[in-house]
């Protein structure tokens, strides 16, 4: 089924940017919204049920994959994470265009019952790099530094099944990139077919 929203599905090996960068790309994109996946795991910091995600029991999570309530939904670094397919089709049905912030499980989880999703990876400009953001940004215990890195190795390596994919060497290149793939996507035959329907029939393409 063809949806007058596009559905943008943004992943990435964690320290490669990705949050950051879909953050940037919604200030400047309004007609662009973040979907807000469940949760089985604790919030962090300053996380809030409802903005980040929507934080659930692991019992009620598992309940939801039962009554097959989600699009996508799979098990990262022990947790449970999901996205409800009501909310996004109700929005995409509406028009509206969505990003979606998920591991590459998800994504490829979507493709397949969403052909028309754009799927996005966020790649770091190299292994060094990647290391060093995970230390930056508070994994310092360098257990979990090795298991994100070696988590990140198997994640890259599907970077080949998406769509597009956007190097995060410099973060406006990255950003700049981003919103040119989301402004493709809206250029696009088929979805100026659909959305701008009057103009296609006036001009005898419909």
């Amino acid at each position: 089924m063809e949806y007058p929203g596009n559905l943008f599905v943004v992943a990435a090996p964690s320290g490669a940017g990705k949050s950051s960068l879909v953050k940037a790309l919604l200030e400047l994109d309004a007609k662009l919204s973040v979907s807000v996946s469940h949760t089985s795991r604790a919030p962090r910091g300053q996380e809030q049920h409802g903005r980040e995600y929507l934080f659930i029991a692991p019992d009620e999570f598992r309940s939801m994959v039962d009554r097959s309530e989600f699009f996508e939904w799979a098990e990262v670094h022990g947790n449970l994470y999901g996205t409800s397919r009501a909310a996004i089709e109700a929005r995409i049905s509406h028009g509206d265009d969505v990003v979606l912030e998920i591991d590459y499980q998800g994504a490829l989880q979507i493709k397949q019952l969403f052909p028309h999703a754009v799927l996005i990876f966020i790649l770091p400009p190299s292994w060094d790099e990647l290391k060093q953001r995970l230390i930056r940004r508070g994994d310092t215990e360098e257990a979990v530094i090795a298991q994100r890195m070696e988590n990140a190795r198997h994640e890259v390596a599907q970077a080949r099944h998406f769509d597009f994919v956007v190097i995060n060497a410099v973060f406006e290149t990255a950003l700049f990139d981003l919103k040119s793939v989301v402004q493709a996507q809206r250029l696009k035959y088929a979805t100026q077919r659909r959305n701008r329907s009057t103009v296609f029939r006036a001009l005898d393409l419909i």
